[in-house]
C-alpha cells in the first residue's frame, strides 16, 4: 500500500520551489493560486530570503502550494492513505478530496495569519530533541513549563514554549537527549499560545461545505483514520493549538500495511522518519522534479500490485 504524505513548517527552504516551476501549466496555477489569496507564492518560493519565508503567514500558504504542485506532477494517482504534519494536514485534506485545492489554500492562509498574529503576543518558538527515552524527555519538558507539541517517533520531540523556556532547556537537557535544534519557525505551534488562532479558524471553516475523504485520511490528532469531511475540517481547526502525533501516525501505516510512502516538496523529514521507524517500507522524498520519474516508478509498481 502506497501513503503520500505532507510535511509541515520549518521544511522550507530559500528558493525551493524554482525547478518545479520550470514544469508545464505549474508557473500558471501558482499564480492562479496567488490571485486567489493575495500572496506572490512565486516570488516567495523563488526569491524570498530565509527570514522571509520563516513568516507564518507565508511558509504555511507556500508549504500548501508546493505539496499540491508536486503531487499533481505526479500524474493520476490514487494512494492508499493520505496524511499531513501539521499544516501538512491541509495539503493531505486537498489530496483526499475533502477540499479543493483553492479552497485548501484559502483556508491554510488564515491559518498562517492567524498564528503568526498569536505568536506576536509572546516571544516563542520550538526545538527537536533528538535521542533519549520519550517518557523521560516529556516529563523534563513539562517540569520546564514547555510542551512536547511534535511527537514524531523514531526518538524525536519537538518542545515548544518561550524563548526563555527554550533557552533553559538547552542548558539542562533531558537525560538521554543527544542534540537540541532550533527550528525555523517563528511561534509554538500547537500549544496553548495558539489558542487565539483556533477562534480565528473555526470562523473561517465555518464557511467551508468539505466532502467525505475518498481515500483514508490519517488525522495527526491521534494517528487514527477519519472517514468525515466534517471532522476533518474540525480535526484541522483544533490541532493548531493540539500536540501533533506523528508517532501513531506512522503505526497507522504500519497496520494499514503499507509498503511505500512518498513525501511531497519539499520532502526529506517525514521520510527521514519512516526510515527509523518503518523498516522495510520503501520511502522517496520529491525534493526536486529530478525525483519524480522515481516515484512515478513506485506509484506504478504499486498500482499493478
Amino acid at each position: 500500500m502506497l501513503v503520500l504524505v505532507a510535511p509541515g513548517q520549518g521544511a522550507q527552504t530559500p528558493g525551493f520551489l524554482t525547478p518545479w516551476l520550470d514544469l508545464p501549466g505549474a508557473a500558471e496555477r501558482l499564480a492562479a493560486w496567488s490571485d486567489a489569496i493575495g500572496l506572490d507564492l512565486a516570488h516567495y518560493g523563488t526569491q524570498a530570503d530565509a527570514d522571509a519565508i520563516r513568516d507564518t503567514a507565508v511558509a504555511q500558504p507556500l508549504l500548501v502550494a508546493a505539496g499540491l504542485l508536486s503531487a499533481a506532477a505526479l500524474g493520476d494517482v490514487t494512494p492508499g492513505a493520505v496524511a499531513g504534519h501539521s499544516v501538512g494536514e491541509i495539503t493531505a485534506a486537498a489530496f483526499a478530496g475533502v477540499l479543493d485545492d483553492t479552497t485548501a489554500l484559502s483556508l491554510v492562509r488564515k491559518r498562517g495569519l492567524a498564528m503568526a498574529d498569536a505568536a506576536a503576543v509572546t516571544r516563542t518558538g520550538m526545538s527537536a530533541l533528538l535521542g533519549g527515552d520519550p517518557e523521560t524527555t516529556v516529563a523534563h519538558l513539562e517540569k520546564l513549563g514547555l510542551t512536547p507539541a511534535n511527537v514524531n517517533g523514531a526518538g524525536q520531540i519537538v518542545a515548544a514554549g518561550t524563548l526563555e523556556q527554550l533557552a533553559a532547556l538547552e542548558a539542562d537537557k533531558p537525560e538521554g537527549v543527544r542534540r537540541v535544534v532550533a527550528l525555523k519557525v517563528a511561534g509554538a505551534f500547537h500549544t496553548v499560545h495558539m489558542a487565539p488562532a483556533v477562534e480565528a479558524l473555526a470562523k473561517a471553516a465555518e464557511e467551508l461545505s468539505p466532502a467525505d475523504p475518498r481515500v483514508t485520511y490519517v488525522s495527526n490528532r491521534d494517528g487514527q483514520a477519519v472517514a468525515s469531511g466534517a471532522e476533518v475540517v474540525s480535526r484541522l481547526v483544533g490541532q493548531v493549538a493540539n500536540p501533533v502525533r506523528w508517532d501513531l501516525c506512522m503505526e497507522t501505516f504500519q497496520k494499514l500495511g503499507a509498503t511505500a510512502l512518498i513525501e511531497v516538496c519539499p520532502g526529506g523529514t517525514l521520510t527521514g522518519l519512516a526510515k527509523r521507524a518503518l523498516p522495510g517500507v520503501t520511502t522517496l522524498a520529491l525534493k526536486t522534479p529530478d525525483d519524480l520519474d522515481a516515484a512515478r516508478e513506485l506509484i506504478a509498481e504499486h498500482s499493478a500490485a
